[in-house]
């Protein structure tokens, strides 16, 4: 890899540069959710410093991780081996370490997704849907933000490394894509908060990436394309839901 300063009069530079700005957003769309969900806990007057804190620290991450490239890669070498199963494997299969911080991320996300959609059920049976939301700790909502940061920038990382080759403009993106989402991410937390329907259809995705995070940790690879299409058209069919609500609240009003 290559660590010197890009010809920023090359039009190939921007067009990378550009290319891995645009993946990394659309990489960081399953981080900016948790944290939204996450920092929504929180007092209205500290969910902000939560959710920069935590992109800040995403960002810090991934450029550490950057500046020790070499060692990322090697994460891609086998340090277990599982032997061939009949009717399973017939190969076996050889996990890295980078497959088992995967695998561990997506048992994380489907634990605590499935874990927040459970309490919306128990808080929404005990009050009849009128209770107020349970207050967490800053430390706490910092921790699981940095956990899952962790997971994503390695994601992240591996997809940087086979784009481009010059770690300045991977550094530069990530510090562009971050910027980025912090600018959105209050947006994405207000409107998740006032929709109780699509902090449940934000949970259930999160659910969704943490399968294929495993998926991915198990060498299965599943289309990240279908993904956030079938998300896309979730949303945009809750859209429309909400709109239809407020125009029948109106009505009858």
């Amino acid at each position: 890899m290559e660590f010197i300063l890009p010809d920023f009069t090359n039009p190939g530079v921007w067009i990378s540069l550009l290319t891995l700005s645009f993946l990394e957003i659309v990489l960081g769309i399953d981080n900016i959710i948790f944290i939204s969900i996450v920092a929504g806990k929180l007092p209205k007057h500290k969910q902000r410093s939560a959710r920069n804190i935590g992109l800040i620290l995403a960002m810090l991450f991934r450029v550490g991780l950057l500046l020790c490239i070499s060692w990322i890669i090697s994460l891609k070498d086998p340090v277990i081996n599982i032997p061939p199963v009949n009717g399973v494997s017939e190969t076996g299969l050889g996990l890295s370490i980078k497959d088992l911080i995967l695998i561990a991320g997506g048992v994380f996300l489907i634990f605590k997704s499935t874990l927040e959609i459970h309490h919306k059920f128990q808080k929404e049976v005990k009050r009849g849907g009128k209770g107020n939301k349970a207050i967490v700790g800053f430390g706490s909502v910092i921790f699981q933000i940095v956990l899952v940061d962790a997971v994503f920038s390695f994601d992240s990382i591996l997809t940087a490394v086979g784009l481009v080759d010059n770690v300045l403009i991977m550094i530069i993106a990530v510090i562009i894509s971050i910027g980025i989402m912090m600018l959105f991410a209050g947006p994405v937390t207000k409107i998740i908060n006032e929709h109780p329907t699509l902090q449940m259809l934000a949970l259930s995705f999160l659910v969704v990436i943490g399968v294929v995070l495993i998926a991915s940790g198990l060498h299965q690879e599943v289309s990240k394309s279908i993904i956030y299409s079938c998300l896309g058209f979730s949303l945009a069919v809750e859209m429309l839901n909400i709109r239809l609500r407020k125009k029948n609240t109106a009505t009858v009003e």
